[in-house]
C-alpha cells in the first residue's frame, strides 16, 4: 500500500531523532546545512513512495541535495550569483513563482460543479460522451501561416484520403510530416469535436493556429461511449479548471484597471491588450481542450 511521503517521513524524522539526538540537520557541506525538511519537500514534490522504498528515496534525494549544494557554493566562489544573466534569470524565476501562488491562492475558493452543472454539461456535448468515437486517423502537421491555411482548409472536403491530402500540400509548397495515431475525440482541440464527428472514414478535416495547423484525416471510426459516471470526475475537474481560469482572467482585469500602467518606445503604443500569462499558467486545462474524459492508449506509427 502506498503511503504519502509526508507521513512517512514525519515517522522517520521521530525515529531519527532518538538516535541522533533530535537532529533535523540530514548532512552538512562544509559549513552550509542540509535539512531534513529539505529533504521532505524535494520528496514530496516525487509523490507517494512505498514504505520499502521509503529509506532509499530519502537517501537518493539527500545526495541529490549535496550535488546541489556543492554545485552552488561553487557558483557563488565564482560570484555567478553577480552574473548579469543569473541575476535576471532569478529575478524572472521570483516573479513567475510569486505570479503563480497569487494565481493558486486566488483560486483556492472557487466552488466546485454541482451535479445538475455536470450533467448539463454531459448532456450538451454528445460527441464527447453518448456518441464518443475512437480515431484511427493520420495527422498531418504543415509549417503554415493562417493565410496560407484557408485555401488549403477550402480543399480539405473535396480530398479523399492521405495521398489527396498530400497533393494538395505538394502543390502549395509547404512542410509537412503525418503519423498514424488512435485517439479519442476528448484528445481533440474542442472547437474540432463536432466537426470531426460528422466525417466519415477517408475525410479530412485542418485545424489551424497562429503558424500552423493539423491536418486530420479519418481511417476507420468506432463508437466508444462513455456514461455519465464514467466522465463525472473529468467534467468536474475540466469545469472546475475553467472556473478558475475565468476567476483569475477576471480578477487580472480588475488589477489592469486599477494600476497606472504606461508603455513607453516601441511599446508605446501597443496593437492590442496584451495576454494574461498568469491566468494561463492556473488553468491546469486550457480552454479549448475537452476534458480527458478517458485515458487511452495511442498507437502511433510514422507517416509519410
Amino acid at each position: 500500500m502506498l503511503v504519502t511521503v509526508a507521513a512517512a517521513m514525519s515517522l522517520a524524522a521521530c525515529s531519527g531523532q532518538s538516535r541522533d539526538t533530535g537532529t533535523q540537520i540530514a548532512a552538512k557541506v562544509n559549513r552550509e546545512e542540509i535539512s531534513v525538511h529539505q529533504v521532505n519537500y524535494f520528496l514530496q514534490r516525487q509523490g507517494a513512495v512505498a514504505p520499502d522504498e521509503l529509506e532509499a528515496a530519502s537517501r537518493q534525494t539527500l545526495e541529490a541535495l549535496v550535488d546541489q549544494e556543492v554545485a552552488v557554493q561553487a557558483a557563488l566562489e565564482q560570484k555567478l550569483d553577480r552574473d548579469p544573466a543569473v541575476v535576471q534569470s532569478l529575478e524572472a524565476a521570483r516573479r513567475e513563482l510569486l505570479a503563480r501562488a497569487y494565481a493558486e491562492r486566488l483560486t483556492q475558493s472557487v466552488s466546485p460543479p454541482t451535479p445538475q452543472e455536470v450533467k448539463q454539461y454531459y448532456d450538451s456535448k454528445p460527441a464527447l460522451f453518448t456518441r464518443r468515437r475512437l480515431y484511427t486517423l493520420v495527422d498531418t502537421a504543415i509549417d503554415a501561416t493562417p493565410e496560407q491555411q484557408k485555401p488549403i482548409a477550402a480543399q480539405m472536403p473535396t480530398t479523399r484520403g492521405t495521398a489527396d491530402v498530400a497533393l494538395v500540400l505538394r502543390q502549395a509548397g509547404l512542410r509537412y510530416g503525418s503519423r498514424r495515431t488512435t485517439i479519442g475525440a476528448e484528445a481533440l482541440p474542442m472547437h474540432a469535436v463536432d466537426a470531426m464527428a460528422a466525417l466519415s472514414e477517408g475525410q479530412s478535416l485542418l485545424v489551424g493556429g497562429p503558424r500552423d495547423a493539423h491536418i486530420y484525416t479519418v481511417i476507420e471510426t468506432r463508437p466508444a461511449p462513455l456514461n455519465l459516471e464514467e466522465a463525472r470526475r473529468a467534467i468536474e475537474n475540466y469545469l472546475t479548471a475553467e472556473r478558475r481560469r475565468t476567476a483569475l482572467e477576471q480578477q487580472i482585469k480588475a488589477l489592469r484597471s486599477n494600476a497606472r500602467i504606461e508603455y513607453r518606445g516601441r511599446f508605446a503604443q501597443p496593437a492590442s491588450a496584451p495576454g494574461t500569462p498568469a491566468a494561463a499558467a492556473a488553468s491546469s486545462t486550457p480552454s479549448d481542450s475537452p476534458p480527458p474524459a478517458t485515458r487511452l492508449r495511442s498507437t502511433n506509427a510514422r507517416g509519410r
